[in-house]
């Protein structure tokens, strides 16, 4: 079976619900990458008649595929194959120009900034004087208006003045006030979403999610971003190579 129609044959070995066996060979196909990012799947009425099943049972089998991140539904469009960004982890690059490159539209939506007094942590990992206020950012990451990740980020007044002229790319910004990072430190790990996160990123509470901490400094030395993120691990490869030492 495939999504331009093929015969379909239940595992008659396979206790689970026939809308589950169809959810599981259509979620291969996607992750072998049989079907292209942004791909439009068949309609219900279409798949069910591909697959000689009922529409309820294409509907559920669509469902689980949404859960699990592969396909997104779009009022009155469709159902459409999601976005999925690999990032290698030796390249300094802002999530605007990872989603350029791989042919994505990047797009934010704001929930907060401003300029605040920051915190005892900020102050740590900033290296920050007591007191110190600082543009404060809180926003979503769109990839082709998909919900991909939930960001603050922190950085010093002096860097930045007036949250409000910040658009899309926080980078491309910094790199028009001659403040763009040449290095950063980022650690990755896994943690479950919160209900609150999980309402944010639209994914079920307690879905596994990637917890990325960027510390990013300037040429100087001066450390300019602290930028908290969090990733659906449904969307999100990171890819490090490595070389054994000499």
């Amino acid at each position: 079976m495939s999504l331009a129609g093929a015969e379909f044959k239940p595992d008659q070995q396979d206790n689970s619900p026939l809308y589950m066996q169809i959810a599981r060979k259509l979620s291969d196909d996607v992750r072998n990458g049989r079907y292209q990012v942004d791909q439009a799947l068949p309609s219900e009425r279409t798949l069910s008649e591909l697959l000689n099943v009922s529409r309820v049972t294409a509907r559920k089998a669509i469902d689980q595929l949404v859960d699990q991140g592969l396909v997104v539904r779009r009022r009155g469009s469709g159902n459409y194959i999601a976005p999925r960004i690999e990032q290698p982890l030796s390249n300094l690059t802002s999530f605007s120009e990872q989603l350029s490159q791989r042919g994505y539209k990047p797009g934010s939506r704001w929930l907060k900034r401003g300029i605040v007094a920051a915190t005892a942590d900020e102050q740590l990992s900033l290296g920050l004087s007591p007191n110190t206020r600082v543009a404060r950012l809180e926003r979503l990451r769109l990839a082709d208006d998909v919900v991909m990740a939930y960001e603050v980020s922190v950085l010093p007044q002096t860097i930045v003045a007036n949250p409000e002229l910040i658009g899309d790319s926080l980078y491309q910004y910094l790199e028009s006030v001659g403040k763009g990072p040449s290095r950063a430190l980022q650690h990755i790990r896994a943690m479950n979403a919160s209900a609150e996160l999980a309402r944010q990123l639209e994914v079920p509470e307690g879905q596994a999610v990637l917890f990325i901490t960027r510390i990013a400094y300037l040429e100087s030395g001066q450390a300019i971003e602290l930028t908290h993120s969090y990733c659906r691990s449904d969307h999100y490869d990171f890819v490090a190579e490595m070389r054994r030492a000499a």
